[in-house]
């Protein structure tokens, strides 16, 4: 049952992800496009492709976290011994646990602060937008404690033939 919502959670992730960045480029290039063929372009565009790549980004962190594509220094780890490095680990894993709730909560707060402010060339709340912080923190969560059992136990993350953290960081 939590391999299947495992799975459902990545996967909505990882479509989620897709669509933003194909909605960004089509406008980008729509926005390109037009410019430089009538010298005209849209008046929302660059305002909402900044949007979008801010809910990509915040989207994203988790999935990057789960598959091990986030920086990190590990000659720590390999100059302890397993049960140093697992202790290392748990610490850390601890600290990003924190991090990620603390963040959710304050980011919360920020997108209540801004509820009424609005963008500029679209009128959209910029609640919508900051609102990708507590989401993208709370998913980077849940991404963390389905991956700290074997991070802490073998150093391991995530492990999935067509993603990496190479191709997890590039995201």
């Amino acid at each position: 049952m939590l391999n299947r919502v495992e799975r459902i959670l990545v996967a909505a992730n990882r479509w989620m992800l897709i669509l933003l960045l194909l909605a960004m480029s089509c406008i980008v290039f729509a926005n390109v496009v037009l410019r430089y063929t009538t010298g005209d372009s849209i008046v929302w565009a660059e305002e909402v492709a900044r949007h979008l790549m801010v809910w990509v980004t915040f989207l994203g962190a988790g999935m990057v976290l789960r598959f091990g594509g986030h920086v990190a220094i590990d000659n720590l780890h390999g100059a302890l011994g397993t049960r140093g490095a697992r202790v290392v680990r748990a610490i850390v894993a601890a600290g990003i646990a924190v991090f990620c709730l603390v963040m959710t909560y304050f980011s919360i707060l920020y997108v209540w602060a801004t509820r009424f402010q609005t963008t500029a060339a679209t009128d959209i709340p910029m609640a919508w937008i900051y609102a990708a912080m507590p989401a993208g923190f709370m998913l980077m969560f849940v991404h963390l404690l389905f991956v700290v059992r074997s991070y802490i136990l073998e150093g391991r993350f995530a492990e999935s033939p067509e993603m990496d953290a190479q191709a997890a960081a590039s995201l």
